[in-house]
């Protein structure tokens, strides 16, 4: 059996990580299904009980999510608008026994191109936070997110904490997932919106991400751009055309085809605009 770290604070969990190749888990649902039956390739390494990491704290520049912090935790807590989307897609993560273990920090690491959170947090321009003994960086999240399992962390890196920047207005988000039920299942399409309107309720700015189309969640620049200077009570989804969808490479998969998904990519978009249309303020 490999060695098995669970240390309490973050310099000594940074010191074994600088030391070693690890197996980082937090939550362990991705990397303990995988070993079932064998033993596990490296020592473990894990956080969950480095308290500081599982912070939620509010700062001059927006919000500090820490990298062990719990689904659930995300999914009860009291959090502004802009976080409705987000914290939606923490309820449809796995069911409530994966939500209660699961953390933010592991479905970004794990990199998966069907990660709900990813889509989520890359629609509310999110940044990571790296740490290691040679010090600390931050990356938007599309940087940090490279590909199929594949992100930009060092191997003597530790990702802390996710860096969502407050709102410039009055802020609305939402998420939309398709799958063949509503828990416990893979998305064939994931759709995350955020919208901030002025007191006037033009559009000032908007955050469109599609999951489970591409390699990793990619976000619609074409769409965006439509949406900026547009009133709340305009027909938003008369914005969304298959134009939009240039960033995605869906495959076909036995979940569904890529035809299929870009059809049902439009439709989550198109639908997701109208109830944020019509949950904003100034809008008809």
């Amino acid at each position: 059996m490999h060695r098995y770290e669970r240390p309490k604070d973050l310099e000594t969990a940074l010191d074994l990580r600088a030391g070693g190749e690890w197996q980082v888990i937090a939550g362990g649902t991705d990397v303990f299904p995988a070993m079932v039956g064998r033993v596990a390739p490296r020592p473990l390494l894990d956080i969950s009980g480095i308290e500081a990491l599982r912070r939620i704290e509010e700062t001059a520049a927006g919000w500090r999510l820490g990298a062990c912090l719990r689904w659930s935790e995300l999914r009860d807590h009291s959090l502004p608008p802009l976080f409705d989307g987000l914290r939606k897609a923490a309820g449809m993560i796995g069911g409530r026994q994966i939500q209660n273990r699961a953390t933010l920090g592991g479905n970004l690491c794990n990199a998966s191109p069907a990660a709900d959170g990813a889509a989520a947090l890359l629609a509310l321009d999110a940044r990571v936070e790296l740490r290691s003994r040679r010090g600390r960086r931050e990356l938007p999240l599309a940087e940090f997110l490279l590909g199929n399992r594949r992100t930009a962390l060092a191997p003597d890196e530790l990702l802390t904490a996710i860096l969502v920047p407050a709102s410039r207005g009055e802020a609305r988000s939402d998420f939309l997932k398709l799958g063949a039920r509503k828990y416990l299942v893979i998305s064939i399409v994931m759709v995350a919106l955020v919208l901030e309107g002025d007191a006037q309720g033009v559009i000032r700015r908007a955050g469109i991400a599609v999951g489970a189309c591409a390699p990793t969640a990619r976000r619609l620049p074409l769409l965006e751009e439509r949406l900026l200077g547009r009133r709340l009570d305009e027909p938003l989804a008369e914005a969304v055309d298959g134009g939009v969808l240039a960033p995605l490479s869906p495959i076909d998969d036995i979940r569904g085809t890529a035809a299929y998904r870009r059809e049902a990519a439009l439709v989550l978009l198109r639908r997701g605009l109208e109830g944020l249309a019509t949950a904003m303020p100034g809008a008809a």
